[in-house]
């Protein structure tokens, strides 16, 4: 098997489209079904409709399979791969999903559709956790009819990351894609917890054909199907094997958490021998087995008349009394978790106790730890870079920024585990002379743990932004390219810092002191080729009152300084003048009485002046001098 699910997959050959059937009491209602390299939306026959995937894809390419009459179902027929000019990670995301669990479903394809007779081998993760391997060369039934593999994973950031990582030139390919919440407290998740991923290992019906959405008219909430379970029991067994089958309502049917159907417990099978399954799984895992069973046998009247213990790996891990527990025609399951495997192949044995043992279905879920993922915040920052580097598709710059640990990080990205081992942390970014021509966002301050950013002899422009000077950062080169504006003196906050190149771009203004002395203490740095700069060794002078490509904070001082004593000089001077025509100029008219009785006056003045002159004039001519007042 070259399918593998971390190393060998489940999965299903099948012809028939699966489309999800949901109950109209079911209240989960957010779901996709994307027809992967459609270009225009399809209704099947079931009336679901598939969506182009134009609004989902990172990048790749599409193609038809070879043989499109040998596929029923549209989106069987199309396809989309990611060639090596697409890098090496691609994704598929899933935006604006309510965080909770989902079950997700693909259908793989590959029959020669590119005409190379060679079937590819990449990897598939969700969430940043592999859960999916193909190896190449696929089973010749496989690579022409195709695989449908599910799982349920948690949602807890609102998107889906399902991605693809290629193995040398080989692409990925992927035909559809299906996402259905599903409900969070499903299958014990209040035990199991939400950092696992459950990956179908084998989900089986007992006493019927393969059914559910896709197969048959009969709903599954979930969108499960459910695959007989004859291929997988013990050819040693299969002669004591009957089926049985009943019309009767069963109770205790479609209800939360799991929401079962009741077509699953309305067949079974049962055996006076030994019932027993062998189960292809993957060592060093642990398997979450879900067994179901009814008592649909009308004879069985009470406890006691059927007994059966369950052992998993020949260990006996429970005895079931399906009656004693939940009556006649009644859903009854039961679960259990085989730890530390050391094969890859998993027994489960139904062995009598008391009549004839029986089982209606069984499931099988490897337990997939979460992988550790990148800081959230860090992801922002990453995919702000992304965008404002203009990064190229070929890089392969999608999904988690570091996970899946299995596989490299995104191209020049170099991460670590943070102090508590909980989340990845990005500490080098190396991205010289990738042809970049955008600018550096300033969510790069969110790179808290970067020690190495060289982004040199790119056509990168722009200021550099305020953020740069991360605490941990040791080495900055981003000479060659086109930076303009200042070197902020934030770029100085780092301790460690022990080399800058800055050498080569449009920047401008004084250079922070601190940056300087990083030579002094035994780094070194680099800022030639920079006309604008000054106020270093080497560098000219900066002008006393300009810097930066401004006015410097003392120049901006001595401005202002200048304008206060220009002000107060000018109050000065409007005082004075004010004071004086205060007391020497007098600017208003007089009454008229007033003026009439100045006017009298100065006629009396003049009239008085005449006759003294007159006076004077007969004295001198010896005239007698007649008395001014004469009484």
């Amino acid at each position: 098997m070259s399918l593998l699910s971390l190393s060998s997959s489940f999965f299903l050959s099948l012809l028939l489209v699966l489309p999800l059937s949901l109950a109209s009491s079911y209240p989960y209602k957010a779901s996709y079904r994307i027809d992967c390299g459609s270009a225009t939306s399809t209704t099947d026959p079931f009336n679901t409709t598939w969506q182009a995937d134009d609004r989902y894809y990172t990048s790749g390419a599409t193609s038809i399979v070879s043989e499109p009459l040998h596929f029923r179902f549209p989106h069987e027929k199309t396809l989309r791969y990611f060639p090596p000019s697409c890098g090496k990670k691609n994704c598929y995301i899933i935006p604006n999903l309510p965080p909770g669990r989902y079950y997700i479903r693909t259908f793989t394809v590959y029959d020669n559709y590119d005409g190379k007779s060679h079937s590819p081998s990449f990897d598939v993760s969700v969430e940043g956790t592999l859960v999916f391997s193909w190896r190449s060369p696929w089973p010749e039934g496989l690579a022409r009819d195709g695989a449908y593999s599910d799982l349920f994973a948690f949602v807890k950031d609102g998107e889906l990351d399902l991605c693809f990582y290629s193995f040398a030139t080989d692409p990925p390919v992927i035909a559809s894609l299906e996402v259905q919440q599903i409900d969070p407290l499903s299958y014990d998740a209040a035990t199991i917890g939400n950092n696992h991923i459950l990956v179908n290992y084998g989900r089986l019906t007992s006493g019927s054909n393969q059914w559910g959405p896709g197969f048959s008219n009969d709903a599954d909430d979930f969108g499960r199907s459910w695959q007989s379970d004859a291929a997988s029991r013990s050819p040693n067994a299969k002669s004591s094997i009957k089926s049985v089958t009943t019309r009767e309502r069963i109770t205790n049917t479609n209800q939360p958490p799991n929401y079962y159907p009741m077509k699953l417990y309305q067949t079974a099978i049962v055996s006076s021998g030994a019932i027993q399954y062998n189960l292809a799984v993957d060592a060093k895992l642990d398997y979450l087995i879900w067994f179901h069973f009814a008592e649909i046998d009308s004879s069985v009247t009470k406890a006691g008349q059927r007994v059966f213990d369950i052992l998993v790996n020949d260990k006996n891990v429970t005895r079931v009394d399906i009656f004693n527990s939940v009556g006649s025609f009644a859903a009854y399951s039961w679960h259990y978790v085989a730890k530390n495997l050391s094969s890859t192949e998993l027994t489960v044995k139904l062995v009598p106790v008391v009549g004839a043992a029986l089982i209606s279905g069984l499931e099988n879920y490897a337990l997939v730890p979460n992988d550790l993922s990148t800081v959230p915040e860090q992801v922002i920052a990453m995919r702000a870079l992304k965008e404002s580097l203009r990064v190229p598709d070929r890089m392969g710059w999608n999904g988690d920024p570091c996970a899946p640990t299995n596989w490299d990080a995104w191209e020049g990205i170099t991460c670590h585990p943070n102090k508590d081992e909980n989340a990845l942390v990005i500490s080098q970014i190396d991205l010289g002379s990738q042809g970049l021509k955008g600018y550096i966002s300033d969510k790069i301050s969110l790179l808290s743990n970067l020690v190495n950013l060289n982004l040199s002899t790119n056509s990168l422009g722009g200021t550099l932004p305020s953020g740069l000077g991360q605490q941990s950062l040791v080495r900055l080169d981003l000479s060659d390219n086109q930076f303009t504006g200042s070197i902020p003196d934030s770029l100085t906050s780092s301790s460690k810092l022990q080399l800058v190149l800055l050498n080569n771009n449009l920047l401008e203004g004084r250079v922070p002191e601190e940056l300087y002395s990083i030579g002094v203490h035994g780094g070194a740095f680099d800022l030639s080729g920079n006309k604008g700069l000054c106020g270093a060794p080497s560098l000219p002078s900066c002008p006393l009152f300009w810097e930066n490509g401004g006015l410097s904070k003392g120049g901006k001082i001595a401005i202002v300084i200048s304008s206060l004593l220009l002000f107060s000089g000018v109050l000065l001077v409007v005082y004075i003048c004010c004071i004086r025509r205060g007391r020497n100029d007098y600017d208003f008219g007089l009454p008229q009485d007033l003026m009439s009785l100045s006017a009298k006056r100065n006629r009396y003045q003049r009239q008085k002046s005449l006759m003294l002159l007159e006076m004077e004039s007969q004295h001198a001519k010896g005239l007698p001098t007649l008395p001014l007042n004469p009484r």
